[in-house]
C-alpha cells in the first residue's frame, strides 16, 4: 500500500461515491475500483461497504481513514516544504470569509500576504459563520474568518483581527439634523427596528434587546432578517431602521441612509480568523496565521 492508494481511499470517503471521486481525481471509476480492491486484498479485510452507489466505512475502514489523512497532510507539507527551500512558498490558501469582511478588511490583508508570498494560489468561499465553520468541518477550507458572538459547534483556534462598535442606520428622510454624528439610546428608543437574527442564543439580536431592556424600553421591532445587506435596503427604502457592525456599512450602497454612532451603547462586534483545533495546516495556512499574530 503506498501514498497514492492512500490519496484515493481518502477522496472516495470524502466524496461518498467512487464515480465522484474518479472525477475529482481525473481517472476513470474501473482502475480506482482496481486500486481499493487491491488494497483490501493486502491487508486482508474490506474497507467499505459499497450502497447503492454509496460508501460507507467498515471498522477497518474508519481506523485507515483517521490514521490516513494526517499522514497524507503531513507528506503534502513536507512536499510543499521542499518547495519553499527552492523557490519560496509554494501551495494554495483555502479560505472562507463573511461578505462584509471579504469585500473591506480582506483584500489589505490578501494583497500584503501576496506580495511576501507571489507563489501561493488562493480559493476563497463567502458565507455567514455558521457555513464557514461548516466548510471548516468538511475541511473544504483550512482558515475562516467570522464575525462573533456566533454560535460555534466545533473547538477552534482564533486570531482577533478587528473589534468594531455598532451603529445605527436610519433612512435618509427621517434625519432632522444633518450634521449630528452620533445619537444615544434614549433618542433611537422607540424608532421602528429591523434586526438581523441568526437564531442563536447570545447573538447580537439579543444583545440590542438587552441594551434596551437595561434602560427600562422595549425595542419597537418590526422586522428581523439573516441578511443585513436586505435589511440596508429597506432603510434606504424607509422601512424602518437597523443596528449593525460598522464595517457592514462599507461593504454595501448606503447612499439614502444615514449612519450614527450610538454614544451610550457597549455594544460591539469582533472579527477573528479562525481554524479547527484538530486538523493539521499547511504550510501556507500557517505562515499566513503567522503574518497576522
Amino acid at each position: 500500500m503506498d501514498i497514492r492508494q492512500l490519496r484515493y481511499f481518502i477522496t472516495v470517503i470524502k466524496e461518498g461515491q467512487i464515480t465522484r471521486a474518479a472525477k475529482k481525481l481525473n481517472m476513470t471509476q474501473p482502475p480506482l475500483s482496481q486500486q481499493l480492491k487491491l488494497m483490501e486484498e493486502e491487508l486482508g479485510t474490506p474497507l467499505i461497504n459499497r450502497t447503492g452507489g454509496k460508501v460507507q466505512l467498515t471498522t477497518a475502514g474508519k481506523i485507515l481513514y483517521e490514521k490516513a489523512e494526517p499522514i497524507l497532510l503531513q507528506f503534502d507539507e513536507i512536499i510543499e516544504e521542499l518547495k519553499e527551500t527552492a523557490d519560496g512558498l509554494r501551495g494554495e490558501l483555502s479560505i472562507g470569509s463573511i461578505r462584509s469582511f471579504a469585500l473591506s478588511k480582506f483584500p489589505p490583508l490578501l494583497v500584503d500576504f501576496r506580495n511576501r508570498f507571489p507563489l501561493v494560489t488562493y480559493k476563497i468561499w463567502e458565507g455567514d459563520p455558521s457555513s464557514v465553520c461548516k466548510l471548516l468541518e468538511n475541511r473544504d477550507i483550512e482558515l475562516g474568518i467570522i464575525r462573533f458572538p456566533a454560535k460555534i459547534d466545533m473547538k477552534l483556534e482564533q486570531v482577533s483581527l478587528n473589534v468594531e462598535p455598532y451603529v445605527v442606520c436610519i433612512p435618509k428622510q427621517w434625519e432632522k439634523n444633518p450634521v449630528k454624528t452620533a445619537v444615544t439610546i434614549q433618542e433611537i428608543k422607540y424608532i421602528p427596528l429591523m434586526l438581523v437574527h441568526n437564531n442563536y442564543k447570545e447573538g447580537s439580536y439579543e444583545k440590542i434587546v438587552k441594551e434596551w431592556k437595561v434602560r427600562g424600553y422595549s425595542p419597537n421591532i418590526i422586522c428581523e432578517c439573516q441578511d443585513a445587506a436586505i435589511l440596508l435596503s429597506l432603510v434606504a427604502a424607509g422601512v424602518g431602521a437597523t443596528i449593525i457592525p460598522k464595517s457592514i456599512t462599507s461593504s454595501y450602497s448606503t447612499e439614502n441612509i444615514r449612519i450614527m454612532e450610538i454614544s451610550d451603547c457597549s455594544l460591539q462586534s469582533e472579527t477573528k480568523l479562525v481554524w479547527s483545533h484538530s486538523h493539521t495546516l499547511s504550510k501556507v495556512a500557517k505562515r499566513f496565521i503567522e503574518t497576522l499574530r
